[in-house]
């Protein structure tokens, strides 16, 4: 994470110091870096440069709307999964053409909102919702485009609750029923078939699962060719692995060069669609501790972010990195093994398990790292929390994208009957 380094003892985020945003907004905050979101796109995105191609960010990594309209800025498109986010890459000026609908269940409204939008696609991945879209647009009078999501039944070697590739799993439509389905699609007179999709999941640290899920997906698409189906495009998703710990995980220019062979005479588009790769370690999540705590056979660092603030570690035993804000110099500073937990009242609720650092004291600021994806997109009110600030950092100067939640916000919406306001009945 280059672009959150250590200067004069104090952790920064490009030039400006942790703890002076720590101190302007309060804790707990997230803090993202734009010349890092920056870089990673563009690094994506030049990968493909001889290759027609769309890079359609998977906004569930991270949906905040500055973040959205940065990415818009520099031509992306989107990778959605609800009406909701449909409703923000609009909102942040993604263009409707840039869009493909990706999800295993979308209702007849948002199949509606997004016909209405004119978005690039579908992705479909059932029979069922395959004449779900075919009957929503009829009764809209239009032709919906779609590709059909293919499992290929390919392991993708990563944590099974971010694994979507294999036959168990409940996303797409298996290899073995692809080109019957697609059949199925030419039959629907409210359906125009533009690609196939695949994803076999997320946090992928090897290229291999890649070249082996797109060689399945290109020989369905001869095969497809052979019953006079043209594809115009080839999504061949994302997934595109970070590092969290000590993780290698291959560059875009590293997945570039593995399937380029693979799609060179090819004479239609590819979409991408990296999410975590992104944004994942453009992102720090700023804590403070409160307490220590130490019984016989464990020592506990209190600190005032939570699960709710990030699932991850709680969620899939996910490592964070846990950097002191301001870095230790005093080496004769006490490491203890101990677990970094929040307040909220459930023993899941830890950011680290079992971590050798140093002893930090009450007050002190510690940043838990590579945050950036499914940090505050996985947040929630539980324990009825607010839910906390984010930042973005641009050269030497930070800006407040979202405001800290008030108790006011965790009742917003809610409405007490009027029965329950008379007196005992």
């Amino acid at each position: 994470m280059p672009d959150f380094h250590y200067q004069d003892g104090e952790l920064h985020c490009e030039a400006v110091p942790l703890r002076t945003i720590a101190e302007k907004v309060g804790t707990p905050c997230y803090v993202y870096s734009h010349a890092t979101v920056l870089r990673q796109f563009r690094a994506f995105d030049s990968a493909f440069n001889e290759i027609p191609h769309l890079v359609a960010y998977a906004i569930k990594a991270n949906s905040t709307l500055a973040l959205l309209r940065l990415l818009a800025r520099e031509g992306a498109g989107a990778d959605i999964v609800s009406g909701g986010e449909l409703y923000r890459v609009l909102q942040a000026g993604i263009a409707p053409q840039r869009i493909v609908f990706a999800g295993v269940g979308k209702s007849d409204s948002e199949i509606r909102y997004a016909l209405e939008s004119n978005i690039l696609m579908f992705n479909v991945e059932s029979s069922a919702e395959l004449r779900a879209i075919d009957r929503v647009a009829g009764a809209m009078k239009v032709r919906a485009r779609v590709a059909l999501r293919i499992n290929p039944d390919i392991d993708p070697q990563t944590h099974p609750y971010i694994s979507t590739g294999l036959k168990k799993s409940k996303f797409g439509i298996s290899a073995e029923r692809a080109l019957e389905e697609f059949k199925l699609a030419t039959t629907l007179k409210h359906i125009e078939i533009v690609g196939v999709h695949k994803h076999i999941g997320s946090q992928l640290t090897q290229v291999s699962p890649f070249v082996d899920a797109l060689k399945k997906i290109l020989l369905l698409v001869e095969q497809l060719v052979g019953i006079g189906v043209r594809i115009r495009y080839l999504n061949v998703g994302g997934g595109l692995g970070i590092i969290y710990q000590d993780e290698t995980p291959p560059q875009p220019q590293d997945l570039a060069q593995a399937i380029s062979p693979l799609i060179k005479d090819l004479k239609c588009m590819l979409i991408f669609e990296p999410g975590r790769s992104i944004v994942g370690n453009a992102g720090v999540l700023v804590t403070k501790v409160l307490y220590h705590k130490a019984n016989p056979d464990k020592t506990f660092l209190i600190v005032d972010a939570a699960m709710n603030d990030l699932i991850r570690p709680s969620l899939y035993g996910a490592y964070h990195e846990i950097k002191p804000v301001r870095e230790h110099r005093d080496k004769l500073k006490k490491q203890v093994l101990a677990d970094v937990v929040g307040p909220v009242c459930e023993s899941g609720d830890f950011l680290a398990k079992d971590r050798m650092m140093p002893l930090a004291d009450p007050g002190e600021l510690l940043a838990v790292m590579s945050a950036g994806a499914y940090g505050f997109s996985m947040a929630s009110n539980y324990n009825s929390r607010p839910r906390v600030a984010e930042v973005l950092v641009r050269d030497g100067t930070f800006h407040v994208i979202r405001a800290r939640e008030e108790y006011a916000d965790l009742v917003r919406g809610e409405t007490i009957p009027a029965f329950l306001n008379q007196g005992a009945q």
